[in-house]
């Protein structure tokens, strides 16, 4: 007897079993060639091969195989997917717990799967030993803006950061009438792992890797505009002009397949990497053709039903760490009381690198895996092939090595190759990966990660000459660098480019860290409005560039850097007087009338009816602007904001006046209720421009934009790691910071830390989201997606990552009860 392989990830085969049950039963057994079997639970064909019955329905029998009809067909005793197609045997496709007679190599671990509703985007994660993906659907609900809300189908892969994405329109014409969905199929997940060995004449010499699902239709749907390779060329669509570059649409080639499936195809830049994506109408629903109007565009035209879906690449995949390789030892009990959150973790980590967010960040971003390393650190796992060295790794490989700069954005695969070529760069080297470098913030991060791993563990300390042994492998520019040589570049960059504030009589405005000079961002705030056309950064000055110098320090008398001998003492000299020299270029006192009037006049202005709370102002507002020399002659950019958390966080000054009242005044506007302060029931708003003083501050700072009124998920731990650290300082420091005999300031920090936590704990199920934003209605504040809002006038529409990394840093971040 037999029992055959089912090719769909639900069942073992290929193996000559007793096919008996777990449990017994009164059912009669009965007999199948050598083995005995239960009616209800398997079919006997040909009197010696069983195949399973699954929720009552027959699976039947092809060659050694058994299959669904609606999932495969049989042709000539071998399984093809998809049904009716002959792209693919299904013979050769293997899923994470099937396996089949053929060589194909077989996962030995269940898949990792996550469904994680956003409404109106419904998010599947599916990983397993061959590759991860994501699946995005997108359909609009009864109360969605049908002007940037519209069924849409995407998958995300990370490796090559890509992915297809197909955006449909109802047939009928009625905006918003039709609704895409997964259907789970006889699983009780939607996807299953696609996987076809590399054939004898593959161009690439990899297999295909992807996803296959059942779609439904509500209604007859239109595909009007498929895009297919990479990430970077959907987000170009989706957050520009919806303009789509022919080089790529031009590529795509449309095929019937047998039983009317439709397969499209598109070969990537590189002439040797294919993407696909199929639709197949299921047994006796659906149907699909290809249309082509007079102007040779074509699209699909999908009746209503159920459609077999597949999409896959040819690539060379990432090496995925699991939720317990990502974790250290001591935190392997969060896979079992922190489940989402560590399967999202583990989705985003490889030991490659760690990627910034799903979907639309699905890959390096330097400043993103360093903040989350720093936040994560007590629960990444250590060591060769750890999460925190695939982070620092990954910093080294992208580094300037002629500047120093950390890369911001890598771009790779089917981009890189874009972007390439338009600079007319040919042949072999137009394959190569490449880097952002504009940012001005991100080189201040490394250090102090390198310090609180290479310095502070003992898993590090015993790492550190191995690790900075290792030569850079990757193709930015690198090969041939130790790791130690590309952070001794970093670490002369920052130096130098501080030493000119640190020197007697430089502490001008002239000599802070400005952003580069043909750049409109620079740091964090990386949109339009975001720190309001500022060209010297208030994070980057008060904040990092100190914090970055308190560890060369650190690291130098550890005896890294040996070169430079005197940065244990140059570098923490420096430090002193960025730490208390640079608060009083952005501070800002507004006077209590003056506020009261500037609070009531924004609220006005900003249109959305909710209450000043000018009565609550009951003495002068301090905050820290966002930022110097801003748009429209601004001197300082008079936003009440966030970035208090990296000085909070990463700095341990001391000064004793500065610091008491520098924590004071951050105490006072976590806990004063927007628009006075930045307390909003559905988080703490990281920018308030209430008291901007012009309308232009109302009006580029809204609850639609991206840096605007909105709330994002690090900042918030950010904060509360950082005020946390602060009050530990009144007990773990000697002598302790002049605040801690202060009753007031010190009942006050912690009145702001618990403040804070509450918020964070009333808003728990959005805070693994990257950010999000709010309606004001019925009298209250509600949450509300930011990318259900319509974009800020003539900007472009932002659509928020479902799992953000450094959103995912509350499995370290966790509140100090001894605090309440």
């Amino acid at each position: 007897m037999v029992l055959g392989s089912l090719l769909l990830g639900l069942l073992l085969g290929g193996a000559r079993v007793v096919a008996l049950p777990q449990d017994s039963s009164e059912e009669e057994l009965r007999d199948c060639g050598e083995a005995r079997y239960y009616p209800s639970m398997y079919t006997c064909y040909d009197g010696d091969f069983l195949c399973p019955i699954l929720n009552g329905e027959p699976t039947l029998r092809c060659g050694e195989d058994c299959y669904l009809p609606e999932m495969y067909s049989c042709s000539n005793g071998e399984l093809v997917y998809p049904p009716g197609s002959s792209i693919a045997t299904a013979s050769a496709i293997s899923t994470s717990t099937s396996s089949s007679a053929t060589s194909v190599p077989t996962c030995t671990e269940e898949p990792t799967t996550q469904w994680l509703s956003d409404p109106p985007y419904e998010n599947y994660f599916y990983s397993d030993c061959h590759s991860a993906s994501q699946v995005v659907v997108t359909s609009p609900l009864e109360d969605s803006n049908l002007t940037i809300i519209g069924p849409r189908l995407l998958v995300a892969w990370p490796a090559g950061n890509s992915g297809v994405v197909g955006f449909f329109s109802p047939q009928n014409g009625v905006n918003g009438s039709l609704a895409i969905r997964l259907e789970n199929g006889t699983s009780t997940f939607p996807l299953h792992g696609a996987y076809v060995e590399a054939a004898a004449d593959s161009l690439s010499g990899y297999p295909f890797v992807g996803i296959s699902t059942l779609v439904n239709f509500n209604s007859s749907a239109v595909l009007t505009v498929p895009i297919m390779g990479s990430i970077r060329n959907i987000r170009d669509f989706t957050e520009g002009p919806s303009l789509v570059y022919p080089v790529f649409q031009d590529a795509i080639e449309w095929n019937e397949t047998d039983d009317g499936g439709v397969l499209l195809s598109r070969l990537w830049l590189d002439n040797v990497t294919t993407t696909q994506m199929s639709f197949v109408p299921t047994s006796g629903e659906g149907s699909i053709s290809i249309q082509t109007n007079d102007q040779g565009n074509r699209t699909l035209e999908l009746a209503a039903g159920t459609y077999n879906f597949t999409a896959w690449f040819d690539y060379p995949q990432l090496t995925q760490l699991n939720s317990s390789e990502v974790l250290n030892d001591q935190s392997q009990g969060l896979i079992e009381s922190q489940s989402g959150q560590t399967t999202s973790l583990s989705f985003l980590s490889y030991s490659e690198k760690l990627l910034a967010g799903a979907w639309r960040f699905l890959t390096y971003f330097g400043r993103d895996s360093m903040i989350a390393a720093l936040l994560l650190q007590p629960v990444l796992s250590e060591g060769e092939g750890g999460a925190i060295e695939a982070v620092i790794a990954a910093v080294l490989e992208r580094l300037n090595k002629t500047s120093g700069i950390v890369c911001h954005e890598e771009t790779i695969g089917d981009y890189a190759t874009f972007l390439n070529l338009q600079d007319n760069i040919t042949g072999p080297e137009a394959l190569r990966p490449g880097c952002t470098y504009q940012m001005v913030d991100t080189d201040y991060y490394l250090a102090p990660l390198m310090e609180n791993y290479f310095l502070k563990t003992e898993t590090g300390r015993s790492r550190r000459e191995a690790f900075f042994a290792t030569n850079s492998s990757l193709d930015f520019g690198n090969m041939g660098l130790t790791y130690g040589e590309l952070a001794l570049i970093n670490a002369e960059a920052v130096v130098k480019n501080s030493a000119p504030f640190a020197q007697s009589g430089g502490q001008t405005k002239d000599n802070l860290i400005h952003l580069e000079e043909d750049q409109l961002v620079g740091e964090w705030r990386d949109s339009t409005y975001g720190i309001g056309g500022g060209r010297i950064p208030y994070d980057v000055n008060t904040g990092l560039v100190p914090a970055a110098l308190r560890s060369i320090s650190a690291l130098s008398s550890a005896g890294f850097f040996p070169s430079h001998p005197d940065w244990q003492q140059t570098a923490a000299a420096y430090a002193q007087v960025w730490e208390d020299n640079t608060l009083q270029f952005f501070q800002i006192t507004i006077p209590i009338a003056e506020a009261k009037s500037l609070v009531e006049n924004y609220t006005q202005t900003a249109g959305h009816d909710f209450p000043s709370h000018a009565d609550d102002i009951s003495a002068d507002i301090v905050f820290h602007g966002l930022a110097l020399d801003g748009n429209n002659n601004q001197s300082i950019v008079r936003v009440m904001n966030t970035d208090d958390c990296f000085r909070l966080f990463l700095t341990n000054t001391t000064n004793n006046e500065q610091l008491t009242s520098f924590l004071n005044q951050s105490a006072n506007n976590i806990l004063a209720p927007f628009p006075v302060g930045l307390s909003n029931p559905v988080g703490l708003l990281v920018a308030n421009p209430a008291y901007g003083d012009d309308p232009v501050y109302a009006a580029n700072w809204t609850n639609n934009a991206y840096h605007g009124t909105v709330v994002w998920s690090w900042q918030l731990a950010m904060t509360g790691a950082g005020l946390q650290r602060q009050l530990e300082r009144c007990s773990a420091s000697t002598p302790a910071p002049a605040f801690c005999q202060d009753e007031v300031v010190r009942g006050n920090v912690r009145a702001a830390y618990n403040h804070l936590w509450d918020l964070i704990e009333a808003n728990e199920p959005y805070i693994n989201n990257e950010v999000w934003s709010w309606l004001y209605q019925d009298g209250e504040f509600t949450f509300e997606p930011l990318g259900a809002l319509p974009p800020p006038a003539g900007l472009n529409p932002t659509e928020s990552n479902v799992r953000q990394l450094w959103s995912l840093t509350w499995l370290a971040v966790t509140r100090d009860e001894s605090l309440r």
